[in-house]
């Protein structure tokens, strides 16, 4: 007599039997011939000699292979009738129909996959359960290979041996698990220890909660597992196949031209498609939860019209004719309407289905003649209204059968709506409206260049070269008698003398590492860091063109960085090093110095009450830590001049943004680079997420190309709600209902969004705004990197992006009017509405009548030596 055969299962799902030397050799042919098989995703197994054998001749196939009778003891087993019974489950579990309502599903053979760490009697149960029912089943034996196969497989339920978390963490995988888009499809069983019933069995919530929907007692009965199984497919299983189904349903409601709503039994509205939200305005979301006749009620419908509806669906009937709904801008809409009952438990009603369709027929109100155009080549059906201008209703290529709708294409819907009775005049001018609002670029706005140019030659030039990637001409028309001859040594010079994005400056190491290591000269000055009157200036001189580590350290402790990222002070010293090392200081204006003056700008708005009630810690952190890397690496040249010379950075970033995306790469880059710089390596995966995309999404605002975008944005989402929460806050107090909503409004993460990219761009042009001798600096500092970027490109041979910026022509009081016109005032204009900077708008009023003083001063003296456009040395 030979012993048992013992099963076991390998990674790939190879199912072995291995027999001892002295089994029974009827056993080992058997073993050879059946119980080795792998179970193929096409339904077929496949025995050991290559055989592939079907569902449907199993049974001939299995008669060969076992025409014997094994006893062990007194116990005998007839294999070939299991095998019979096997292949009849099988076939019946094939070819389950699935109702739904009048829907008629096909159910799929159920694909099992087991994760179990070791091969023992349960995983063997579940898997010679499958194999008799004809299921597929798959094993894994950790979560990695799990969740390849369940990528890769799709199972319909994945069984967990969740007995034991010595091997793996069963809930951690069913959360992976859930993490993916499919999984809503999959049931996910958890196996469970089987206790003693003197014994106190832990809850079950905590697996829930994780991602299972049921757990199975540990048995390693064939049997019992069999009868769970078949309990999965007909259970959950196919429950989720209806669900599955539904979603079907849903999505063909939301691509109907009728709008439908479906309420409970009390007229809850539970859910409305596309159709009905264009139909009445209102959004899904606005609608959801509130009683169906008070949103539509009005007056038009006879006062006994809702009785008469009900009585019909008290009686399982429905309803059927014109009724009038109100939309939400007030307009009533007439429609021909279709309400019926939907019968639950105990025929009681359970739901209540309201269709309306939402092409109203106003043939009682303007009478239409519709007729067929060759139009561009197309057959178009036109039809005439008012004065004979044509309708928008019935048009084919009408923007209302859009079934995915942004904002944009809503108040396109709502104007298109209003042309239908409009007057000829109106007509012509809402589709005027209509070109605008199809642009791509609806915040930027349309700069007319050709009056610019003639009105104000020096300010088009500006904004073409700080907005625009565009080529410029080697000379502007108005300096064209002016001679720009530069030496190619010059050129050269320039070219050798800017960095590479690979070269960093050495900053020597007795730089303090510590606030309580500060000398006192330097201390005197960081004491007034609190203030806008600030002097940056003064803090390059007194630490040797080393601001950015004084001020950075002190700032951010300031805001309790060490805190937030849980690393000691000298891991902030060490980055702050860093970061200014990569500054180059050769540069006038792009320098860390000017990064230092940005983060102290950022710091000041968010100690404004508005921005303290608004942001969170890791909103400030953000805010700082983009201040200060969001110039890092700077080569002193603008994004046009890198684009033009077809630099690696402008063909490795596609010319988009070619500067702020490398200095927000490279600011991540270095730091994960060395553990002794690295502020992130203690934060949380989601909080380094969340505070990366912020950092990286501010940096990349300080595009000017991106300029108009973003402020206009900001004014129309955040300056009129903080309008109206003024409003509210001076006749009811601050602490009323509504003015905190409105605070909780301007705290959503899109409208945050919006208001950290201004601060980071009011931060970083803020020099206009400074003190009149920090304006001034500035003003001499940036004007002075331009000319030598103007320099460069014309001994070079390169388009001359800004051709204002001439060292021998250019009056730089009216270019620092210029860009107060363009894009000072307004910008700044809306921030002090939303936080109130008065100190901001003052020193603004003072440094531009300063300038607009020296540019009247200058004008004049050149026009007495008859000069073009003569300069002193006042001026730079």
């Amino acid at each position: 007599m030979g012993c048992t055969p013992s099963i076991h299962v390998n990674q790939t799902g190879l199912v072995i039997c291995r027999e001892s030397e002295d089994s029974n050799s009827h056993i080992a042919s058997y073993s050879a011939a059946y119980h080795t098989r792998v179970v193929k995703s096409d339904g077929t197994t496949e025995t050991s000699s290559g055989v592939a054998v079907t569902s449907l001749d199993k049974q001939s196939a299995f008669k060969e292979l076992v025409p014997l009778t094994l006893k062990q003891g007194n116990e005998s087993l007839n294999i070939e009738a299991q095998t019979q019974t096997s292949i009849r489950i099988e076939m019946k579990s094939t070819n389950n129909e699935v109702s739904l309502g009048p829907m008629k599903l096909k159910q799929k053979t159920m694909s099992i996959l087991l994760v179990f760490a070791k091969e023992d009697a349960q995983s063997d149960g579940f898997w010679w359960a499958a194999d008799k029912i004809g299921y597929k089943c798959y094993i894994a034996h950790n979560p990695e290979t799990a969740m390849e196969n369940y990528l890769d497989k799709h199972p319909d339920v994945v069984i967990i041996d969740h007995r034991n978390s010595k091997h793996f963490d069963a809930e951690a995988l069913c959360r992976s698990l859930r993490a993916t888009e499919s999984s809503e499809h999959t049931v996910i069983v958890a196996v469970t220890k089987r206790y003693a019933l003197d014994k106190e069995e832990p809850s079950f919530l905590p697996s829930i909660t994780a991602g299972f929907n049921k757990r199975i007692v540990e048995s390693p009965n064939i049997s019992m597992c069999m009868n769970e199984l078949l309990t999965l497919e007909y259970g959950e299983v196919q429950s989720r196949l209806k669900l599955s189904a539904c979603k079907a349903v849903f999505s063909a409601l939301d691509n109907v031209s009728d709008a439908v709503e479906i309420s409970s039994e009390d007229l809850e509205v539970q859910y409305v498609n596309h159709a009905f939200e264009r139909l009445t305005g209102y959004s899904s979301e606005e609608v959801l939860g509130k009683n169906s006749s008070e949103i539509v009620k009005n007056d038009r419908n006879r006062p006994d019209l809702n009785d008469t509806i009900n009585s019909q669906l008290k009686k399982g009937k429905y309803w059927d004719g014109i009724y009038h709904t109100r939309r939400k801008s007030g307009e009533i809409l007439p429609s021909h309407c279709h309400i019926c009952p939907v019968l639950g438990q105990g025929g009681k009603i359970s739901h209540v289905i309201s269709i309306k369709n939402s092409t109203t027929d106003t043939s009682h109100i303007l009478k239409e003649s519709t007729e067929f155009n060759l139009v561009n080549g197309r057959l178009s059906r036109q039809s005439s209204g008012l004065h004979g201008v044509p309708r928008r209703k019935e048009s084919i290529a009408r923007i209302h059968s859009m079934t995915i709708e942004a904002p944009i294409t809503k108040v396109i819907n709502i104007i298109n709506a209003a042309q239908e009775s409009s007057p000829i005049t109106v007509v012509q001018a809402l589709d005027k409206v209509l070109e605008i609002l199809r642009t791509s670029e609806l915040y930027s706005p349309y700069f007319a260049q050709q009056n610019m140019k003639d009105n104000d030659p020096m300010t088009s030039d500006l904004v073409s070269g700080l907005v625009s990637n565009v080529k410029r001409s080697l000379t502007p028309s108005y300096l064209s008698d002016v001679n720009s001859n530069s030496s190619g040594k010059q050129g050269s010079d320039l070219q050798s003398r800017r960095p590479s994005h690979h070269s960093h400056l050495h900053i020597p190491s007795p730089v303090t590492s510590s606030l309580s290591q500060v000398p006192d000269h330097i201390q005197e000055i960081l004491d007034k860091d609190y203030t806008w009157e600030f002097n940056v200036i003064e803090l390059e001189k007194v630490t040797n063109k080393r601001p950015l580590l004084y001020l950075g350290l002190k700032t951010l402790t300031r805001f309790g960085i060490c805190d937030f990222f849980q690393v000691e002070e000298s891991v902030i010293a060490n980055w702050l090093k860093l970061v200014e090392g990569r500054y180059h200081s050769t540069n006038t204006y792009h320098n860390s110095t000017h990064a230092a003056d940005v983060m102290h700008a950022s710091a000041y708005f968010l100690e404004r009450e508005r921005n303290k009630a608004v942001f969170d810690q890791m909103d400030e952190i953000a805010c700082l830590i983009a201040a200060i890397v969001h110039d890092l690496d700077h080569p002193g040249r603008t994004n046009a001049f890198l684009v033009n010379e077809k630099n690696q950075l402008a063909i490795l970033y596609n010319d988009q943004a070619v500067l702020e995306n490398h200095h927000s790469a490279l600011a991540f880059q270095l730091t994960w680079k060395d553990d002794s710089v690295n502020i992130f390596k203690n934060l949380e995966t989601d909080d380094y997420k969340i505070l990366r995309q912020n950092i990286i999404d501010m940096v990349l605002a300080t595009e000017m190309k991106q300029h108009f975008q973003h402020l206009n944005k900001f004014i129309n989402s955040i300056n009129k709600g903080c309008l109206k929460m003024d409003e509210t806050s001076s006749m009811s107090g601050n602490g009323s209902p509504d003015s905190t909503m409105m605070l909780n409004q301007l705290s959503a993460p899109e409208n945050k969004t919006f208001i950290k990219r201004i601060l980071i761009k009011c931060a970083d042009v803020a020099n206009p705004c400074r003190p009149l001798d920090v304006c001034k600096e500035w003003g001499k500092r940036i004007a002075e990197e331009y000319f030598l970027q103007t320099d460069e490109e014309k001994a070079r041979g390169l388009p001359v992006v800004m051709p204002v910026f001439d060292r021998k022509s250019i009056r730089i009081p009216k270019s620092q009017l210029s860009f107060i016109d363009v894009f000072i005032n307004e910008m700044f204009e809306s921030f002090d509405d939303y936080c109130d900077i008065p100190e901001l708008i003052s020193h603004l009023q003072t440094n531009y009548q300063y300038w607009k003083e020296r540019d009247e001063e200058s004008s004049e003296k050149s026009e007495q030596e008859n000069l073009p456009n003569g300069t002193t040395e006042d001026d730079t």
